[in-house]
């Protein structure tokens, strides 16, 4: 479990493998931190760390995780968001946030208001149809507050400039994707509704 609360922007070091599995070798700060068996969420998706190295971790991505996530973009240099599972008794900074990403949202708008970053991202339809405005999402990992939703499955967020420095959203440009998980709670309240609606 996460909080969608980003703690370093790593950098992907190396990538092995092909469609059905690649070994992703991701350099972070905090990599003398962590052991062998332990979950950190790359951009939002919940990987295991195989093996540690000097200042490196690699993670394994199956052919599941390479379909549904960003994952099979990664490149040497890409920039990837960052953050270990939450303990208990952790302060509940962000939300609530899986790691288990529902799939690609695509950047289609970046504007700037002032100091903040209003950013455009249609979202697939199973995922616009649980987010309701001032609700919470989950790009790229980062705990984001629903600004808006317009026609044809678009979200808006709005970033800080502090928010901006610390995570790759600065790194991308329009048509880009990024991985997308639903607000938990929305999920459960979606799949109940659309049960109770079956049923009748």
């Amino acid at each position: 479990m996460f909080t969608g609360i980003i703690e370093s922007v790593g950098e992907v070091v190396s990538v092995a493998g092909g469609e059905r599995g690649r070994i992703v070798a991701i350099a972070a700060p905090f990599v003398d931190e962590l052991s062998p068996g332990q979950s950190v969420a790359v951009d939002g998706a919940c990987l295991t760390v195989r093996d540690l190295g000097t200042g490196t971790f690699t993670v394994e991505a199956g052919a599941s995780t390479l379909q549904r996530t960003i994952a099979s973009g990664y490149r040497a240099g890409s920039r990837v968001n960052l953050e270990r599972a939450v303990r208990a008794g952790d302060r509940m900074d962000g939300h609530l946030v899986q790691g288990h990403v529902d799939g690609k949202a695509t950047l289609v708008g970046v504007e700037r208001a002032g100091d903040t970053r209003l950013l455009d991202f249609r979202l697939p339809g199973g995922v616009f149809d649980g987010t309701v405005p001032r609700g919470s999402i989950a790009l790229n990992g980062a705990s984001l507050t629903v600004n808006g939703l317009e026609d044809g499955g678009v979200c808006q967020v709005a970033l800080i400039p502090y928010s901006w420095e610390h995570t790759n959203f600065s790194s991308l440009v329009q048509g880009d994707h990024v991985n997308v998980e639903a607000d938990l709670i929305g999920k459960y309240v979606k799949r109940i509704m659309e049960a109770r609606s079956s049923a009748v």
